[in-house]
């Protein structure tokens, strides 16, 4: 730029697109139709992206989604406090203004059978992002009080009040992730006197940016680092939970693992959320993985004929929005060929 700061492309494109929203324009039109069905499972951006593109081609798509309403992790996933106005769910109808999209939302967990899916339809992608929550693997991590806190951060962007969600009065989030920030703030911000992110690492190895991390800090949360959770202890009799137990961790000589040192200590919480990552539920045995992840070509197909795969359930994915959309895009561009010869 003139100035010699950087184009801001997303506040650009975010500025276009406000524009035509509120003009109730689209600017794509759809194609005559195709006479094929294609099946998107996950209303997420990788899968809302595919079926955009694929309905601009003439095709008709079902989206199948297991929540009650579509966005993914932007209607689910971002703290209260970071959205208004229900952004996410206007922008999925202006999205599908386009025609040629139907939604089955509220669909059973694990109840989609790849098989009748690939019968029913021409082509089908995957879109599931990593539903599964990883545990904490150590003792009293199924006491009360202690939680997911993606969980936690949904239920607070569905709620109509927030004055509604429990929060205790000494909180304690286990992660160093963006996830793990939100649930931290929207502690504070809910009334929380307390509010701790315990991290395993240096807080220069946390995924939260530093300007997210300095963020908590402001709103009063305190970042512990080096932390190990090794226990979670409850009150007498079981109950609920009264405090977390940590090891100090410190980097090996040749920063390649984690080690234990002999100090121990413990926060008091009566509310812990784990935010410590998540990971793909397979819909299929036979998708062939890649690192835990749907293994998938540049064009986005699977190990198996006629399923496509994109976004944060890939081996190619990034944990980032605009890739999931891209990668949804080009999948259909890719099923569009095929489908066309």
């Amino acid at each position: 730029a003139a100035e010699g700061q950087p184009v801001e492309i997303g506040l650009l494109q975010r500025f276009a697109t406000d524009k035509l929203i509120a003009a109730g324009e689209h600017p794509y039109e759809r194609e005559p139709d195709s006479g094929h069905r294609v099946a998107v499972v996950g209303a997420g951006p990788a899968g809302l992206a595919c079926a955009h593109r694929l309905s601009m081609k003439g095709h008709r798509v079902v989206i199948f989604e297991t929540r009650s309403k579509a966005g993914g992790l932007n209607e689910f996933g971002i703290a209260a406090y970071k959205t208004v106005d229900g952004f996410a769910s206007r922008e999925v109808e202006w999205l599908l203004s386009i025609g040629g999209i139907e939604i089955r939302a509220d669909q059973e967990e694990g109840g989609l059978n790849l098989g009748a899916l690939r019968e029913d339809f021409d082509a089908v992608f995957l879109g599931i992002g990593l539903a599964g929550v990883n545990s904490l693997r150590v003792s009293g991590e199924d006491l009360e009080n202690v939680e997911d806190a993606v969980a936690f951060i949904a239920d607070l962007r569905q709620a109509k009040d927030l004055a509604t969600i429990p929060v205790g009065r000494d909180v304690v989030v286990i992660g160093g992730g963006m996830t793990a920030i939100d649930a931290a703030v929207q502690s504070k911000l809910l009334g929380a006197e307390t509010v701790t992110i315990a991290y395993r690492r240096s807080r220069k190895r946390m995924k939260a940016s530093p300007f997210e991390q300095e963020l908590a800090l402001t709103k009063g949360v305190r970042i512990v680092e080096n932390a190990r959770p090794v226990a979670v202890h409850g009150s007498a009799g079981g109950g609920a939970v009264r405090e977390v137990e940590f090891l100090r961790a410190r980097a090996s000589a040749d920063g390649s693992r984690l080690e234990d040192s002999e100090e121990n200590f413990r926060i008091p919480a009566d509310q812990v959320f784990c935010a410590i990552g998540q990971r793909i539920q397979i819909v299929d045995g036979s998708l062939a993985l890649e690192n835990g992840k749907i293994a998938v070509d540049g064009q986005g197909r699977t190990s198996i004929k006629g399923i496509w795969a994109g976004g944060d359930c890939v081996s190619r994915g990034e944990d980032l929005t605009v890739t999931a959309v891209a990668q949804g895009r080009d999948a259909a561009e890719d099923i569009h060929r095929v489908l066309t010869g």
